[in-house]
């Protein structure tokens, strides 16, 4: 596994996580049960925390940064991501909090301080600005992310399918390591 300490923080693993080992996880990074990080992600928990909830998947190229505490008196911005969460394929999340059961499509930033509640689609090449919060059952695109419609009760269910077919996955490959 590409884990790797900032100053004297080392990242904290759950049980049976998985990262790739073209992965990156450094500093103050805690992955809970059957995380699993995917080929070139980084998570970068240098100037302040990431925590990433148990079940989620962050897949191949995604980043995953912070902002410090700092400038005047800024409590900077950690990354947060809860339960059974899919991040797709090159993301860009920043000092920002995704709620639990929720996807972030393909190719998507989300910015400082934003906040996608529980039961999000965030679908593919969306942007959500600084602050923003997603509420939650809808289904957003678009660069600036605007809501389309709600979630259908079988996309909801997709949600935590999504997770969870990543979980059997990344047991595939524990096994075969």
């Amino acid at each position: 596994m590409a884990l790797s300490s900032y100053l004297e923080t080392y990242p904290t693993l759950g049980e049976r996580v998985f990262v790739h080992d073209s992965a990156q996880v450094i500093g103050d990074v805690t992955l809970g049960a059957d995380v699993s990080v995917w080929c070139n992600a980084v998570l970068r928990g240098d100037v302040h925390k990431i925590v990433i909830g148990k079940g989620t998947n962050f897949q191949d190229l995604a980043m995953g940064h912070v902002t410090h505490v700092g400038y005047n008196g800024s409590k900077g911005a950690p990354l947060t991501i809860g339960e059974y969460v899919t991040v797709g394929h090159s993301c860009v999340l920043h000092g920002c909090t995704i709620g639990d059961e929720s996807l972030v499509g393909m190719g998507s930033i989300v910015l400082d301080n934003a906040v996608i509640e529980r039961h999000v689609m965030l679908g593919a090449g969306s942007l959500v600005s600084p602050g923003k919060v997603l509420e939650s059952g809808f289904l957003y695109l678009g660069r600036p992310a605007v809501k389309i419609r709600p979630l259908t009760a079988d996309e909801i269910a997709f949600l935590r399918y999504s997770a969870e077919h990543y979980i059997q996955t990344k047991d595939n490959y524990l096994r075969t390591v």
